[in-house]
């Protein structure tokens, strides 16, 4: 197993993202690529977002509840800020230059009403807002330096106030470039520009500059507000300088200190904990980074958080240290409010983050029941959770109940790291555990500074119920953590305060019976959990005796019992040696493990040769040879891992029992297949006849096999799915074993043979038998199968055997039966599940994202497909259409609905990644056109040809035909959609396919039937090139005439078809208009002569060649004039 990098103990903060606010910006409009979010503020109340459309978006926090919209036409909204203090009032600055003040009224539970629009600013951009923290009153500042004052008159005052009293803009001053940013404390404004910094004293109306160097760029500045505990020291003030440089600033102005943080940022950059990537560290140090703050901001106490294109960085100045910095691309904005960061990304998308202690970073994913991502950030953070702090927010019990949560087939590798640090915490607990188990629980306690217990007795405590005995407890304990994983969230704890000289810790809130906060590596979390330890402690030495004893005098017989008892109730030993390997391997015997590695010793000698013998070039490249080889090995894999259907018992059956079985199952497939017409009965009732020849036969494994399939043709699957393995088997093992039964699965190697009965496996099996025998086989081995390998060979072998892939569904539903989103699926609606299925991802390509599709698709039906679209590429159009085989308009509604999910110029390039195979071009295309499509006889007459103007019908998927047919493709293929398209009578697609195949004789012919001029354009090439052509058309048109444009049902604007004046019917005067026009009127002419149709021409043809001519006349003259003064002045400039 490689070694994973650790995260030094120095760093014991984490940002963290625990919810998705995608769904959110999904509701409201603000993903697409038309509206999207442009600036963001938050309060302790509500997050604000400013979209491009004017709008301004209230949600509140919690729960993301209640929601306001307010609406503004001076623009997109640039800048918002809320009101910290009132937040009933919001601020808010269009891209127009005007700032418009709003209040809310949600105490009085009114409509929001503007109270102030500022038109100081108009036609500037808007660069900077900030509210005052004590009045109602908002500072702006804009791109040309110029800093103003808005004070608020409100309903609350008074209405009489409110309607008569309008204070004017105060103009504070005007800086010498952009404003970059604003902060105001206790009556002081500070103004962050390109050059340099400005304090403003706005009561006494006296400005300082702050410092003596200049600057150049964007580099923000903040006020440092004292801790609570801080007596009468004054705020400081912390300015960006260039070169990851903080000038630290007095409430007066004057610069006390700069703090270099460039070494400093040399260190490696912490993982942001979220659900969209597994957290990786790399532990190798990174050059120092000279960068420039564009802007700070003031993050809970002692901490200045900024940001960059590259990451986040926050950092302790007082004691010029980096809390950490993690690597977040692309960020426009961040709101901050406490611990809490909004994130706005210059795509328009929204990151909720946290800045958490790493212990309560785990707690809070362990509650949430993300138990995968708490075990990875409790592998990278070990040298944290090791410590004293988090050591009591993370005890011995919630790790152990992590690690029972974890996969053992598929996350070993976790699992052992997760050992390796609870082996490591568990010195310490033992060590103390006899102390602390003898304190009863009636009796408060502290600890001295030299680590001596001191215990309190608490009078009249002492009776019986009150002390409690070690049972009581440990119930309640127990009790506690069954109830555990069904918590809800609490609180947001806010940061820690944390110093440059101390950390304060504090108490965990669910501990109040202690009455001491003194962080101690030695010290429980809490009495009960003490107990617990105790408790088990005792119950693993009497399990550990009582096995013992009964391995030493257990019969035989009873062994062999014992055994075939175990191995009926296989499915529920699966889940315990799932949810605890740890204990299993403490509760095993130390004589019992030699024989468990003996047990597989053999298989893993098989599977090194077998793997040693398909790397050989002539096995690999020979299929029968590869065929052969796994076989032989999988002898040893059924004799190990076989169930008892293929237990030694069944394999000794009598051949003659086994031939009649035989020949009664495939009767009774012939007879249930003889309705259908399945073209596979001749191959069975050879199959029948060779069953009857062999039924003395020894060794045909392929009866053997087929005896054991009886059940599984005659009835439904009685045998159940091994999700996991029966014992424990080391990753490497397991890794090779999966990619053998894998390539069985692949090369449809279902068992054991020898020689000639099953050389080749597609050949000597009916279709029957072998989509049964890879029902049997994934029953068997579903534990061994790469799931990934294992849906795209169903996908792509079995078609034809819907039982397969339901095998496959359910085998997954088994794999996941106790997830949370299946145990949601029940009670919840499909809202919530889609989001707990976005908070869980990323999914990448996991199939157990597809069965969590299956049942939302089974209890919803085609509503439940739409919203798949957001998984897509984890969830493919062949896995939906997998899916609703049996309804295939709802595949076409989910393919249609995410290809219009693209914007227009990227819709060709998805579809031609979804087109694999390349074959399935044509189904969806026959899809497409017999789903919500016209009565084929309202667009195809009885002679095949397109009926007049039925081309303009409308059909449901059209764009998504035009796509497929505009596609690139070989020759074969374009003309078997031209078919398509023919027969169903979807003529724009025919047209331009025959365009394309250079069938331009039968597009035109098609185009006259249609009787639509504006068919005849150069937009797609479908315009005559020849002279040959436009007299083909011509004759086209006039053998048409007027009988051909019969009154009959007309179909989209289609007007009275017969006269001659119809400006888009084909005419041959029509036609012959566009001759003019396309090669000239004196080219024109000649031809209608030649062809004998200028006696079918009226006067509007003359006219209209006469107008051609001025027209063409007065062009030539244009161009002719332009050339002449370019010529004279190239001549002058020689000159």
């Amino acid at each position: 197993m490689a070694s994973v990098p650790i995260i030094p103990d120095s760093y014991n903060h984490v940002l963290a993202e625990f919810e998705c606010l995608d769904p959110l910006l999904s509701a409201l409009r603000l993903d697409s690529s038309r509206l999207k979010c442009t600036c963001i503020a938050v309060s302790k109340r509500w997050l604000a977002l400013g979209s491009s459309g004017g709008g301004l978006n209230l949600i509140q926090k919690d729960g993301w509840k209640q929601r306001l919209f307010l609406t503004h036409k001076e623009g997109a909204i640039s800048r918002v800020a809320c009101c910290l203090h009132d937040e009933d009032y919001v601020a808010v600055a269009t891209s127009q230059g005007l700032v418009v003040v709003w209040e809310l009224n949600q105490e009085r539970r009114g409509k929001p009403e503007r109270i102030y629009v500022s038109s100081e600013h108009k036609g500037r951009k808007v660069t900077a807002l900030c509210w005052d923290r004590a009045a109602l009153r908002v500072f702006v500042g804009d791109h040309v330096g110029k800093v103003s004052a808005i004070k608020i008159n409100t309903s609350k005052q008074g209405k009489a106030a409110a309607t008569f009293v309008m204070f004017p803009v105060q103009i504070i001053t005007t800086v010498d470039s952009r404003v970059v940013q604003l902060d105001y404390l206790d009556g002081r404004l500070l103004i962050s520009s390109l050059t340099r910094t400005y304090l403003c004293d706005t009561e006494r109306e006296k400005f300082w500059k702050i410092g003596n160097k200049e600057r150049d760029g964007e580099f923000g500045a903040c006020f440092f507000p004292v801790g609570k505990n801080s007596g009468n020291q004054q705020p400081l003030i912390y300015c960006a300088r260039p070169g990851s440089r903080m000038w630290e600033v007095n409430f007066d102005g004057e610069v006390q200190s700069t703090h270099q943080f460039k070494q400093l940022l040399s260190s490696p950059p912490l993982p942001v904990v979220t659900l969209r990537l597994d957290p990786h560290y790399t532990s190798s140090s990174c050059s120092p980074q000279s960068l420039s703050f564009p802007k700070l901001l003031y993050l809970t106490e002692h901490c200045v958080m900024t940001w960059t294109e590259r990451g986040i960085y926050i950092f302790l100045p007082q004691s010029v240290q980096v809390l950490l910095w993690s690597e977040v691309k692309d960020i426009q904005d961040i709101a901050v409010y406490k611990s809490e960061l909004f994130c706005l990304h210059t795509n328009g998308k929204v990151v909720h983050l946290s800045l958490l202690l790493v212990d309560r970073c785990i707690e809070r994913l362990i509650r949430r029941g993300f138990w995968t991502l708490a075990a990875r950030v409790c592998c990278l953070f070990q040298n944290s959770i090791i410590s004293c702090r988090a050591r009591k927010n993370l005890p011995l019990d919630k790790l152990e109940h992590l690690k029972s949560q974890l996969d053992a087939s598929t996350q070993q590798d976790l699992i052992t790291q997760l050992e390796e640090l609870i082996l490591k915490l568990e010195p310490l607990d033992s060590a103390c555990s006899s102390r602390r188990s003898s304190i009863s629980s009636h009796e408060s306690f502290s600890v001295l500074d030299s680590g001596i217990y001191r215990v309190i007795s608490r009078r009249g405590s002492q009776s019986d119920e009150d002390s409690c005995s070690l049972h009581s407890q440990t119930f309640s304990e127990d009790e506690r953590l069954k109830e555990f994983p069904a918590h809800q969230e609490d609180e947001q704890v806010e940061l820690d305060n944390v110093s440059h000289a101390s950390v304060t810790v504090e108490a965990d809130r669910n501990e109040t019976f202690l009455p001491f906060s003194i962080p101690l590596s030695f010290r429980s979390p809490s009495p009960l959990v003490s107990l617990q330890a105790v408790k088990e402690s005792v119950s693993s030495f009497v399990r550990k005796t009582t096995e013992k004893i009964g391995t030493l005098h257990i019969s035989p017989d009873t062994r062999g019992r014992q055994e075939a008892k175990d191995d009926e109730q296989l499915q529920e030993l699966t889940v315990n040696l799932v949810t605890s390997p740890q204990e299993e391997k403490e509760l095993e015997p130390q004589s019992c493990q030699l024989p468990e590695e003996d047990h597989l010793r053999d298989l893993k000698a098989a599977t090194a040769e077998a793997i040693a013998k398909l790397q050989d070039p002539l096995v690999l490249l020979e299929p029968q040879c590869m065929r052969r080889v796994l076989r032989e090995w999988l002898i040893y894999l059924e004799e190990k891992f076989s169930s008892k259907e293929h237990s030694a018992s069944s394999v000794k059956k009598s051949k003659t029992l086994c031939a009649e079985e035989e020949r009664a199952v495939l009767e009774e497939n012939l007879r249930l297949d003889s309705t259908d017409g399945d073209p596979a009965d001749k191959e069975q009732s050879s199959i029948l006849e060779d069953c009857t020849e062999k039924e003395n036969t020894d060794e045909t494994c392929i009866n053997k096999t087929m005896c054991e399939n009886s059940t599984d043709l005659k009835g439904p699957l009685d045998c159940c799915f091994r999700v996991s393995p029966p014992c424990v088997i080391e990753p490497d093992v397991q890794k090779d074993l999966v990619e053998l039964t894998t390539l069985c699965f692949e090369l449809r190697v279902f068992s054991c043979g020898n020689g000639e009965a099953e050389e080749s496996s597609d050949r000597s099996v009916p279709l029957a038998s072998s989509w049964a025998l890879a029902c049997r086989f994934m029953r068997s081995y579903f534990f061994l199968l790469d799931l990934k390998r294992l849906k795209q060979c169903i996908i792509t072998m079995y078609a034809t055997s819907p039982n397969v892939w339901e095998t496959y569904i359910a085998g997954l539903k088994e794999l996941t039966c106790h997830s949370p989103v299946a145990l949601a699926m029940e009670n919840e609606d499909m809202l919530k599940i889609l989001k707990q299925l976005h908070d869980l991802g990323p999914w990448d390509d996991s199939p157990l994202l597809l069965v969590h599709a299956q049942r939302l698709y089974e209890k919803f039906g085609e509503t439940a497909l739409r919203p798949l679209i957001k998984f897509h590429p984890s969830i493919l159009p062949s896995d939906i259409k997998q899916l609703c085989r049996n309804d295939p308009a709802h595949f076409l509604a989910y393919l249609d609905s995410l290809v219009k999910s693209k914007p227009e110029d990227k819709r060709s390039s998805l579809l031609r990644s979804l087109l694999q195979p390349e074959s399935v071009r044509l189904d969806w295309l026959c899809l497409a056109v017999s789903h919500d499509a016209p009565q084929r006889a309202n667009t195809v007459d009885a002679e095949g040809n397109p009926r007049p103007r039925s081309h303009l019908f409308t059909w449901g998927y059209s764009q998504l035909i035009l796509l497929l047919i505009k596609l690139p493709a070989d020759f074969v293929t374009k003309e078997k959609m031209a078919d398509i398209c023919k027969s169903h009578g979807f003529w724009p697609g025919y047209l331009f396919l025959c365009l394309e195949l250079d069938r331009r004789i039968e597009a035109f012919t098609n185009v006259a039937h249609l009787d639509d001029l504006s068919l005849l354009n150069g937009e797609d090439g479908s315009i005559p090139e020849t002279i040959e052509e436009w007299k083909f058309l011509l004759h086209l048109a006039q053998n048409h005439g007027t009988a051909f444009h019969h009154h009959g049902p007309q179909n989209g604007n289609a007007v009275s078809n017969g006269s001659p004046s119809c400006p888009d019917c084909i005419t041959v005067e029509n036609v012959a208009l566009l001759l003019a026009k396309a090669i000239g009127p004196n080219r024109a002419l000649p031809l209608l002569q030649e062809c004998g149709l200028t006696l079918e021409l009226s006067e509007r043809f003359t006219s209209v060649c006469e107008i051609l001519r001025i027209a063409e006349k007065r062009q030539r003259a244009l161009i002719q004039s332009m050339l002449e003064r370019c010529d004279r002045f190239l001549w002058s400039q020689q000159a």
